[in-house]
């Protein structure tokens, strides 16, 4: 496997936090610890979930690998990644590392995260609250995100950004606005979330909702903790004590994308004619993903 010239660094520091690991909980080496990954629904708690993930390095072998996010989609071009190449990104992973991106479910990225040796797990949001969430990282937090100028400049204001999250916006009218090929269009909610469909429903993967860290954040992490225990992770701290320092590791603000740390925002962001694009153009997602019957 060939590495870019940028990864030395990231790689030399790895190796580096993994000779640590090791000193620290007295171990020859990080065979047989199962990798954990922290897949996602962009905009829908993927720092929230890694934090609790890093966190594992306070109660056994873990070792964050400070590896980039595993990506479909490269943000600053909005080109679709290869599936070649997002499996060349999953296999950085070795015995105890964290990661984190954002991954369809294609059969073989499901082969790769369901395998022995992974801890893998699936945050979702309810998709109102996620396309509300994606207008204003867009315009206001990724300046240098492939859409932004098409959002901040010819998108006048909120009511026309959020149409757009929702609708999706063809590649002709993303092109104007940059003034340079644009290879992808920016799909509407439905279509940007049924390629992570695949990820539920299987027991290799635990499903976990944004929410449950709102409602019941101490039973969240009790469920990560145990999925990972499943999957082959040994704490070496008391059970109780583990759930406490995992719970300690999350810090909203660390996030370079966090805002608010709600649910439920989407009832006074939409009005009703975004109620009824919503419905139209998302179908059945809703009841689907379990937020409403």
């Amino acid at each position: 496997m060939t590495f870019k010239m940028g990864d030395q660094a990231r790689l030399a520091r790895r190796r580096l936090r993994r000779w640590q690991a090791m000193l620290r909980w007295r171990r020859l080496s990080l065979s047989g610890v199962p990798a954990l990954f922290a897949n996602s629904f962009p905009k829908s708690g993927t720092h929230l979930l890694t934090q609790v993930l890093q966190g594992f390095a306070k109660i056994g072998p873990a070792v964050d690998s400070g590896l980039p996010a595993v990506v479909t989609f490269d943000g600053f071009t909005g080109r679709q990644r290869s599936q070649a190449e997002i499996l060349s990104d999953l296999q950085r992973l070795l015995p105890g590392d964290i990661g984190y991106g954002h991954v369809h479910a294609f059969p073989d990225a499901l082969s790769c995260l369901c395998g022995d040796g992974i801890a893998a797990f699936f945050i979702l949001r309810d998709p109102r609250d996620v396309v509300v969430s994606h207008v204003h990282y867009i315009a206001e937090m990724a300046p240098s995100h492939i859409h932004h100028r098409y959002y901040h400049e010819v998108l006048e204001n909120f009511d026309e950004r959020l149409k757009a999250s929702i609708t999706g916006v063809p590649v002709a009218e993303l092109a104007k606005a940059t003034g340079k090929p644009v290879l992808e269009p920016l799909p509407n909610i439905r279509q940007r979330f049924e390629p992570y469909i695949g990820w539920l429903g299987l027991p290799e993967v635990l499903v976990l909702h944004y929410e449950d860290f709102l409602n019941d954040r101490r039973l969240a992490i009790q469920k990560v903790l145990e999925h990972a225990i499943r999957r082959g992770f040994k704490p070496y701290l008391p059970f109780d004590k583990a759930i406490l320092l995992l719970e300690g590791s999350i810090e909203p603000q660390r996030s370079p994308t966090f805002r608010s740390g709600k649910s439920g925002g989407w009832r006074d962001a939409f009005n009703d004619e975004h109620r009824l694009l919503f419905a139209q153009t998302a179908g059945d997602l809703v009841a689907r993903l379990s937020y409403e019957s």
